[in-house]
């Protein structure tokens, strides 16, 4: 099951995409009497009941009821507004460590940082290029986790029961701030640098999560060619050392690294401009296509 959060006519509803369509879910539950939770984050906090209700109601409709062609809508981010940061992993596949920098840099202990919630954007959105700002903008295209289910202290061995779906996150950095204040919050947290989407996949269509090609094309050139099995801290672990101490909750997002072929890994390094347009492809859920824009 594919779960989108999309607009038409100015009205956003949480819709179900199949075969190039979408059926907005939103409104079938309208037609239907029934109670349905007006986010998709208020969706996933329901659980497995809100997968079910769904299920429930795609079997009474009408063909084409209440469908329409993917084309025929804009897609927000999945979740459009998150409750809190994005989770993000660094430096978690080993050649893009060394990309990076050297064999040194591959990290012995996962290495966290996060991106503000009014950085996310959808699928197609615009992202601002800050060129006041930065002049080093560089993209990172990355597998997202979904949690599902609040946990503590999560054993690695029940973490994939914590897990709600996968999507596709941009990690849009700004390099030169990133490396002028020596942290990474505010070099990836600026307006529209995350952009995900084009939909959450639950974890029911997804077999192995970590053994899912992932490729980012920049104007067409294919730059990163990467594979979630060579993940350093895979999704269990990812969720285990997370959840160490720290509350994790129902739709907080996971982004879970790049592999190499980033930007500023060229040499020389070559940065976002305006007009050009990034492709992030991550099997089994489809493509996150977003352009520069001034």
């Amino acid at each position: 099951m594919k779960l989108a959060t999309a607009v038409k006519q100015g009205a956003s509803f949480i819709g179900c995409v199949f075969n190039e369509k979408i059926v907005n879910v939103s409104a079938l539950a309208n037609l239907n009497g029934r109670n349905f939770p007006p986010t998709m984050l208020e969706g996933i906090g329901q659980g497995e009941a809100f997968i079910a209700l769904i299920e429930e109601l795609l079997s009474h409709q009408q063909k084409e009821e209440h469908t329409y062609r993917l084309d025929e809508v804009i897609f927000l981010a999945p979740i459009p507004r998150p409750s809190k940061n994005i989770f993000c992993i660094g430096k978690n596949y080993r050649d893009h460590a060394i990309e990076m920098g050297s064999e040194s840099d591959i990290p012995e202990d996962i290495m966290v940082f996060s991106k503000a919630p009014t950085a996310v954007i959808g699928h197609q959105a615009g992202i601002p290029s800050h060129s006041n700002l930065t002049k080093q903008m560089d993209y990172e295209g990355e597998l997202a986790i979904i949690i599902g289910k609040t946990g503590t202290c999560i054993n690695k061995d029940e973490a994939m029961d914590h897990v709600f779906g996968y999507t596709i996150i941009n990690d849009i950095t700004a390099r030169d701030l990133q490396q002028r204040h020596k942290q990474f919050l505010l070099g990836k947290s600026l307006d529209g640098s995350c952009p995900m989407g084009p939909w959450i996949v639950h974890h029911s269509e997804m077999d192995n999560p970590l053994n899912l090609s992932i490729q980012t094309k920049v104007n067409g050139e294919l730059r990163q060619n990467g594979n979630t099995s060579n993940l350093i801290f895979d999704i269990k672990v990812m969720i285990a050392e997370l959840s160490k101490g720290m509350t994790l909750e129902a739709g907080d997002i996971i982004a879970t690294g790049t592999p190499a072929g980033v930007g500023k890994g060229m040499k020389p390094p070559v940065f976002l401009k305006t007009g050009d347009t990034i492709e992030i492809t991550v099997e089994g859920i489809g493509t996150l296509c977003n352009e520069i824009v001034e």
